[in-house]
């Protein structure tokens, strides 16, 4: 797996370059799920494709930018999904963004996770690297290559809240479980971006992030295959803990398509046990 690491340390060079200076404008076409494409969007996905079709070990790409699974090296045994740009419509007021990798070997489904890679753009560009161990954050220096940081590492009780969707499709549960948290003096942190939210949270040691089911979207909105799944894998081997809000671990759900959605909370042992608790007791 450590070429396909390797790609995507250049990869996270490329798309950062292309940040500074690309058009910030909408394409003319749509993605899976009937979201407008930015430029960027599509500029990122065919900068993966590209670098991953030179890589013998992986046999195929999954993106939010396509509708299918792209199959590129029909002996790899490795498949990997991923959001090219995420958080995409906040380029253009310069917030941090994020690529997010899942690796997945022979199939798409928990089970066959066999790591988790991210990366960060902001005045850093920064890479978070789980193997199966404790994550690991690598920066990127003035000679051009990452050098390994620390090690990421949640405590059992954070600070910080990152709760995401229209606050009008909430549940009342949903709401009882965020003003606990205020009222107990956690702080909100909420940018939008799914990899600057989540990446604040591990390096701030610890917090809940919540993208919940609500009336417009009962079965939540962010996508398992390439944004729920290798983020759980990252939290989880991080000492956290994470849940679609019923089960023990979003690890334990299965895919039966490739664009499925599904509620979801990361965080601290703490705020899921927190959050299993008012749920519990709300119903």
């Amino acid at each position: 797996m450590q070429e396909i690491v390797k790609t995507i340390e250049k990869i996270a060079v490329l798309i950062s370059e292309e940040l500074k200076y690309a058009d910030f404008g909408y394409a003319s076409t749509q993605n899976s799920t009937g979201d407008t494409q930015l430029k960027l969007d599509v500029l990122s996905d065919m900068i993966i494709e590209r670098e991953f079709r030179g890589v013998e070990c992986v046999k195929a790409l999954i993106s939010e930018e396509k509708e299918e699974m792209l199959s590129i090296n029909e002996n790899g045994k490795f498949i990997v999904a991923y959001d090219p740009l995420d958080g995409s419509s906040l380029v253009d007021v310069n917030f941090a963004v994020g690529s997010i990798f899942a690796i997945y070997e022979g199939e798409i489904s928990p089970s066959s996770l066999r790591g988790a890679v991210y990366s960060v753009y902001g005045p850093r560009i920064e890479l978070c690297v789980c193997l199966g161990d404790t994550p690991k954050l690598y920066r990127l220096g003035r000679e051009g290559k990452f050098a390994f940081a620390k090690e990421l590492i949640l405590n059992e009780k954070g600070k910080l809240n990152a709760t995401g969707a229209t606050q009008k499709g909430w549940s009342d549960t949903h709401r009882v479980l965020v003003r606990t948290l205020f009222d107990e003096g956690y702080r909100l942190r909420y940018s939008g971006a799914m990899v600057s939210d989540l990446h604040q949270i591990l390096l701030k040691g610890g917090g809940l992030f919540s993208y919940p089911a609500t009336s417009d979207h009962p079965a939540g909105k962010l996508r398992m295959a390439f944004e729920v799944l290798p983020f759980a894998y990252i939290y989880e081997r991080a000492g956290g803990a994470t849940s679609d809000g019923k089960n023990n671990s979003l690890l334990e759900l299965e895919i039966s398509k490739i664009h499925q959605t599904t509620p979801c909370f990361f965080g601290s042992k703490y705020e899921i046990s927190k959050m299993h608790e008012i749920y519990q007791s709300e119903k």
